[in-house]
């Protein structure tokens, strides 16, 4: 009989212990995309003073404004961090292709303004990485800890779920690009 009950006991405190870290992985990744929105929502923000911005400067090409406005609308209505990556990747696309085309406009890229947003967006991006890093780490070890035998028996029958990972849909642009140093110009 003693021994019956040492085996419940165990099996209990092993159901609360993984119960209570497979709640503290969901808590930390709801956290880290919270982290992750403020940052999106930050550079939602500045999108439509660097269109402004460059607009008022030169005779900007008008589609690639409005591709740049259309990207951001997408990404601020993308749910969930598989759609949000996506819309991501396209809105950074569109908004370097506004930084490019800015290279041809000497007065524009000598303006303060721009000057200034394109720091901004610079730290945001750079914060955007750093939160993706966090979040997904905190993703891979949920996930991890759902799959694996025995939280596994916990996780299933108290509804803890796998969550998305925040990252690049194409991985041919994960991919490194090749550096030829043996070219001859």
């Amino acid at each position: 009989m003693g021994l019956l009950l040492l085996f419940v006991a165990l099996v209990v405190v092993f159901g609360i212990s993984t119960f209570n870290a497979l709640t503290r992985l969901r808590q930390l990744t709801a956290n880290a995309w919270a982290d992750i929105d403020v940052q999106l929502k930050r550079r939602h923000d500045l999108i439509p003073t660097l269109v402004a911005t460059v607009k008022g400067h030169a005779g900007f090409e008008r589609g690639t404004l409005e591709s740049v406005v259309e990207a951001r609308n997408r990404a601020v209505g993308a749910g969930g961090p598989a759609a949000a990556g996506e819309a991501e990747r396209v809105l950074a696309g569109a908004v370097r292709q506004v930084f490019v085309l800015a290279e041809a406009y000497p007065e524009l890229r000598a303006a303060d303004s721009y000057l200034a947003l394109q720091k901004n967006l610079t730290e945001i991006e750079d914060h955007i990485q750093n939160a993706r890093r966090y979040y997904n780490a905190v993703v891979r070890d949920l996930n991890t800890r759902i799959q694996q035998f025995p939280s596994n028996l916990v996780a299933g029958p108290f509804g803890f779920r796998e969550a998305e990972f925040f990252g690049l849909s194409d991985r041919g642009e994960a991919a490194v690009p090749a550096v030829d140093l043996d070219r001859r110009s």
